[in-house]
């Protein structure tokens, strides 16, 4: 066989279904695992993978890729080049190992699934590349960070952080446990390979290798690159999946699922990416803003591509261009005000020329939250950088799990209801940031109702005692880990009042 080509042999191998004699489809197949919304079996087979390869075909790549990458990272472990990072792109880094090596290795917990219970022989064969592919990828995640601990204690955070109450860990494990763990093969494939890693991460990470080689950050560049390549890949399993429904009248069913897990990883998207994009990245080497990567790669391209097979744009289309324009700057704020919940170190983002720049990207910007970095710099200055700290929490979604932000001034924009949304559910009460976080949590309340946000275990009496410092033991923050200013408050400095102008 090996010297027959490919194509000769290629679906008879990776094309194995069959009829079942001795057990039932439900046996094989169960609803909770594998819930093919009735569409038959016979439509099932004929999925067919846009991308094709062989096991051979697999291993060689892979040992490739992982030979040049080991290679930069042992040259790289012997240079000066992590000490030298710039203070907001080391910030962008630990925040991205922290919120992602781990939940790789989760999201192949996920890929196992669909190559157990995805219901096609070819899905289920593309699937079991795609948990070797996140098996590699949580791996990677882990082993480069920790080499590098001596330089970055807080690297540890790679492997620690998804094993703590840390509340952007809460956010993270609540989006992925829906995504990977709690969810059936065929909903999996519309909301984790389609929604989330087409739409997002796959982008994400080609934005962050570029970024990150402009940098100086060679090691995380080619890291990210080399997976970007395997998700590149596997990715590609939403789309026949999506394609089998939508021929099968389930149209209804692929646009819910879609609607539901692109707004939970919009989120947690403009919380991680968004403060990298516009404020952890340096200046001179920023290509896009955030909204502009939004609206050129997931508003145009891959809009464009679920119209092609017939789904629209979600229900809260407006909500989410409007939020494109303030939510991850309210954020930026948010975690920068309370830093010492974070494991990294944030930069402010916030000197003149950084504020002129995010002016022209997002006209009223100044108007909108320059005044409290105005108030922030202004109580630096006057020797008390304490008052830029809290001394309480903010409430938090119940279906995201982030706190909840308002626009503010120029941003006002699309609210069709005054927040926060309330539910009153079993004789408990929820508070949501949006109509779409809320809209999630009543598509399946049964799923969510349980769960106690960071603030519900604070007012519950969880988290004892309850103070900042019991808070910050809680989510398992030493004092030496709990984030400060990325730049000591240099940007507070820079932004002093000035004869003739703003700032110098």
């Amino acid at each position: 066989m090996p010297r027959l080509p490919r194509a000769d042999w290629y679906d008879l191998t990776r094309d194995m279904n069959w009829d079942f004699s001795y057990v039932t489809e439900e046996d094989v197949f169960p609803e909770l695992l594998s819930n093919g919304y009735g569409v038959p079996k016979q439509d099932w087979w004929t999925w067919d993978e846009p991308y094709k390869i062989t096991y051979a075909e697999y291993v060689h790549n892979q040992a490739g890729k992982d030979a040049g990458l080991f290679t930069v990272n042992n040259v790289v472990g012997r240079s000066k080049i992590f000490e030298n990072l710039e203070p907001g792109w080391m910030a962008a880094t630990l925040a991205h190992y922290g919120a992602i090596a781990v939940g790789e290795y989760q999201a192949g917990i996920g890929e196992a699934r669909m190559a157990r219970f995805g219901r096609a022989a070819s899905w289920r064969n593309m699937a079991t590349y795609g948990c070797l592919d996140e098996t590699r990828h949580g791996q990677l995640q882990t082993y480069f960070p920790y080499q590098a601990l001596n330089k970055e204690p807080r690297l540890d955070w790679a492997h620690k952080a998804y094993h703590t109450n840390e509340w952007g860990m809460i956010a993270a494990r609540h989006l992925f446990d829906d995504m990977f763990t709690a969810n059936d093969a065929v909903s999996m494939a519309i909301q984790l390979t389609f929604t989330f890693e087409t739409g997002f991460t796959n982008l994400q990470f080609l934005g962050m290798a570029a970024d990150a080689m402009k940098v100086g950050d060679i090691d995380f560049g080619a890291l990210i690159s080399s997976i970007q390549t395997d998700e590149a890949r596997h990715a590609q399993q939403g789309e026949p999946t999506l394609k089998i429904l939508v021929a099968a009248g389930k149209k209804d069913v692929a646009q819910n699922l879609f609607d539901r897990m692109f707004w939970r990883a919009w989120k947690v998207f403009a919380l991680l990416t968004g403060l990298s994009m516009d404020y952890y990245t340096p200046l001179e080497h920023r290509t896009h803003s955030f909204k502009e990567f939004m609206e050129e790669f997931i508003n145009t391209q891959f809009i464009d591509q679920f119209r092609d097979f017939g789904l629209e744009a979600p229900w809260y289309w407006d909500q989410l261009l409007n939020e494109m324009n303030w939510v991850h700057h309210a954020y930026h704020l948010g975690v920068y005000y309370w830093r010492p919940t974070v494991w990294w170190n944030p930069v402010a983002g916030a000197a003149p020329a950084e504020r002129a720049w995010l002016e022209e990207k997002y006209p009223g910007w100044n108007a909108s939250f320059g005044k409290y970095w105005d108030v922030m710099g202004e109580n630096v200055r006057d020797g008390h950088p304490e008052l830029t700290l809290p001394e309480t929490f903010p409430v938090v979604c119940n279906a995201c799990q982030i706190p909840l932000c308002t626009p503010a001034g120029y941003a006002a924009g699309y609210l069709s209801s005054p927040l926060p949304l309330l539910l009153d559910l079993d004789g408990r009460r929820y508070t949501f940031c949006s109509e779409p976080c809320k809209w999630v949590f009543e598509q399946d309340p049964g799923q969510f109702k349980g769960h106690l946000s960071i603030i519900d275990r604070f007012l519950g009496g969880v988290i004892q005692p309850p103070t900042i410092p019991g808070a910050l033991a809680y989510m398992g923050l030493s004092p030496e880990e709990c984030g400060q200013d990325g730049t000591n408050y240099a940007w507070a400095y820079a932004s002093a009042p000035v004869a003739g102008g703003v700032g110098q």
